[in-house]
């Protein structure tokens, strides 16, 4: 049976929100209100729709980016859907990034935008779907209005500097510039430049002198206009450059039916474009074909943008994996201690605010005792948060129709791609391709700097056990327990081999010797597949290494697949359409395909380029 799904956070037992004498909703830790049960909502239709020109300006656009400074309630938000469902224009895709160093739960949310039940039905869909409380970014997907919503939780200059989209309007909504100065000093302003796309507006309640000046300082033209309820003004401020958007790739072929090239392919269509899979051995041939997989995090007490890269992917693939029916097999993996040094970094690592606080728990040996069914000294991390999964349900889910012939090339033709079969004739043309093919990745893409391993995984059938991992991993699969896996670079044999099954056996002795009996006593089968691996352990995702135009690349997931791939696809996706990534800048530069050309331009002394 599954254990409960993820409780709410409780990281705080205090909420930054309260209700003063009259009701209105007030910051904690500010003084200030965050609006008017009266008329906040016609407030912001004021303040921030009109003074945005919406929904004028997104007429015909087929995209369109708003971003805002000061989540707080979701109220600004909750206008801007309201007006985007009724206005939206025919193909349109609104998306949104938030900033909030002080984010509420949802509950609170909930209680107080009940004062709108003309919005009713959208508040309840944003709060059921309400970001965590974790630092870092969050997704939030609404399909229901083709809109895609993304909550930095983090400080203001922090978070403008870790974007990468450019904002087509912008709602400054920071609580006053007398109660919060940190939200309205020039750093912010330079990043809110900075992230405006041409043409840009800008709207704000306050028309403060020193407001106007940081905004005319990076290049706004700003005026004053007439203000609502009991404000007499408000400001608008507007770029006067303006660009035609290009329009976006719309056809694009995905070379991958594994985990890798399923996520993009999601991700692509959600995004609107035209997709065609392509893999010779059909979905899940490869890595992706186990009966069952982990979604756990690389677990860095390091705490910095890998750690956040691992931590951000595996909320936001939990997020998806949850939305698939009979993809969750269980709940919850326990990483055993390995070293005598890993109960202190799980310490570190459970302690960060990275996670969700209810996700990690440090655990002793009558605990690890108790998951495991065997005696054990050892700690243990309980990583509530984490998944076992059903690889074949999340491929069904995603992938679509898939094209079996054999790729054997690609080709720049005519300003398209074109995908060339195995005798060279040609497969499909479009606009863009994004190569997803694990280990079989660098042989169309000859700059990509991937290893192929294999790995044999065992599976005992009749046997279950909870998840857990220490080097080995043990899961439960629908066929049996599943564990192993072996791990042996550039084998490329996928032959299922009884050798292999004894040093899987001895692998799980290690940590599990009562379950590792049980299982030597039974007829064991097995699965044996190539991963890749890049020389530094982490992926490559975005445009192709080379940079030619429209060729872009997702791979190198190593034995994190599936819980890289959703999130990383989703960047891909949003570098090949246009879009924001859902990534901050740092993580981004963790996982650049062209990463490994520059460092070697840095070590002969040369610019990077």
């Amino acid at each position: 049976m599954l254990p409960p799904a993820a409780p709410p956070d409780s990281r705080s037992d205090e909420s930054p929100l309260i209700l003063d004498d009259q009701g209105q909703p007030r910051s904690r830790l500010y003084g200030d209100v965050y609006f008017s049960t009266e008329d906040g909502l016609a407030e912001s239709r004021t303040v921030f729709l009109q003074g945005c020109g919406l929904p004028e300006r997104w007429a015909a656009r087929r995209r369109f980016t708003v971003a805002e400074l000061g989540f707080g309630t979701g109220l600004n938000i909750l206008a801007l859907l309201d007006l985007w469902r009724e206005t939206r224009p025919p193909g349109g895709r609104l998306h949104i990034f938030t900033v909030e160093a002080h984010p509420l739960r949802a509950e609170a949310a909930a209680a107080v935008l009940a004062a709108w039940p003309e919005v009713a039905d959208l508040a309840r869909l944003l709060t059921d779907r309400w970001p965590g409380q974790a630092r870092g970014f969050h997704r939030v997907d609404l399909p229901e209005f083709h809109a895609t919503l993304d909550v930095a939780v983090m400080e203001v200059a922090a978070a403008l500097r870790s974007w990468t989209g450019q904002a087509d309007a912008w709602f400054l909504d920071g609580f006053s510039p007398a109660l919060n100065p940190q939200m309205w000093r020039d750093e912010v302003f330079a990043g809110v430049a900075a992230r405006t796309a041409p043409g840009g507006r800008l709207a704000t309640f306050t028309v403060a002198g020193a407001v106007r000046r940081g905004l005319q300082a990076q290049g706004f033209e700003v005026a004053k206009r007439p203000g609502h309820g009991r404000k007499r003004e408000r400001l608008e401020a507007w770029k006067t450059d303006a660009v035609i958007p290009a329009p976006p790739p719309s056809q694009v072929a995905v070379i991958g039916a594994g985990v890798a090239g399923a996520a993009l392919a999601r991700a692509l269509r959600q995004g609107g474009a035209e997709v065609q899979v392509f893999d010779a051995g059909g979905p899940g041939h490869g890595a992706s074909g186990n009966p069952a997989a982990l979604v756990t995090p690389r677990l860095d007490a390091g705490l910095g943008p890998l750690a956040g890269l691992f931590a951000q992917a595996l909320t936001r693939a939990r997020t998806l994996y949850e939305a698939i029916p009979g993809a969750v097999l269980d709940r919850g993996v326990l990483q055993l201690a390995h070293q005598p040094k890993d109960g202190d970094r799980f310490a570190r690592i459970a302690a960060s605010d990275l996670f969700e606080s209810w996700s990690l728990e440090v655990i002793g040996g009558q605990a690890v005792g108790q998951w495991t069914g065997e005696a054990t000294e050892g700690a243990g991390l309980a990583q509530h948060g984490a998944l076992v999964v059903r690889p074949s349900a999340i491929l069904s889910a995603w992938l679509g129709e898939v094209s079996q012939g054999a790729v054997s090339a690609l080709a720049r033709r005519d300003d398209r791609w074109v995908v060339l079969g195995a005798a060279g004739q040609e497969l499909w043309r479009g606009d863009a391709v994004a190569v997803c093919a694990g280990a079989g990745a660098g042989e169309l893409l000859a700059q990509a700097p991937l290893q192929a391993v294999r790995g044999q995984i065992s599976l005992a059938p009749g046997l279950d056990a909870r998840a857990a991992a220490w080097g080995g991993y043990v899961a439960p699969s629908p066929d049996g327990l599943v564990f192993g896996a072996t791990h042996d670079r550039d084998d490329h044999g996928s032959e299922v081999r009884a050798s292999d099954h004894g040093r899987n056996l001895e692998t799980l002795a290690q940590a599990l010797p009562q379950l590792a009996a049980r299982a030597g006593a039974v007829a064991l089968a097995g699965r044996a597949s190539l991963r890749a691996v890049t020389p530094d352990r982490l992926p490559l995702a975005g445009p192709g290494p080379g940079g030619e135009k429209g060729l872009f690349v997702l791979s190198g997931l190593g034995s994190r697949g599936f819980c890289l791939a959703p999130l990383l696809a989703e960047h891909v996706a949003a570098q090949l359409l246009g879009a924001p990534s859902p990534l901050p800048g740092e993580m981004i530069d963790l996982i650049d395909p062209d990463r490994f050309r520059r460092r070697a331009q840095r070590r002969a002394g040369l610019a990077p380029d």
